[in-house]
């Protein structure tokens, strides 16, 4: 597996830090706006945005006195294809597996047409 994308889901791997990638994802926040609903302290919501960050999820900017947290969209790119790949393999193994069971389907059903004529 890609060492990033390993990062990126070892990374989601938390609540607190998918609950932060959910709220980013509608605007970009400080530390102390993420740090507002958790009942942990924000030198620990610091910690997550670095595991964030290391994952390539998140960025930091520079606004005057402010360092809003920006998502990250293109790293979602990596996950989507990753989970689009075997997502579309599983869907072929169902419809192989739809076919062989369709056939033996037909095979256990007696023919209507020769119940008929006897």
């Amino acid at each position: 597996m890609d060492d990033r994308l390993s990062r990126v889901f070892s990374a989601l791997a938390d609540p607190i830090r998918r609950d932060m990638v959910a709220r980013l994802a509608v605007a970009d926040a400080t530390v102390n706006e993420l740090a507002e609903p958790y009942p942990v302290t924000v030198q620990a919501v610091s910690k997550h945005l670095k595991v964030l960050e290391d994952a390539g999820l998140v960025s930091r900017g520079k606004q005057a006195q402010r360092r809003p947290v920006h998502l990250e969209a293109e790293v979602f790119d990596l996950m989507t294809k990753w989970i689009e790949r075997y997502r579309h393999e599983a869907e072929q193994r169902y419809r192989r597996l739809d076919a062989v069971l369709a056939d033996l389907a037909d095979e256990a059903t007696p023919d209507v047409r020769e119940g008929e004529a006897s």
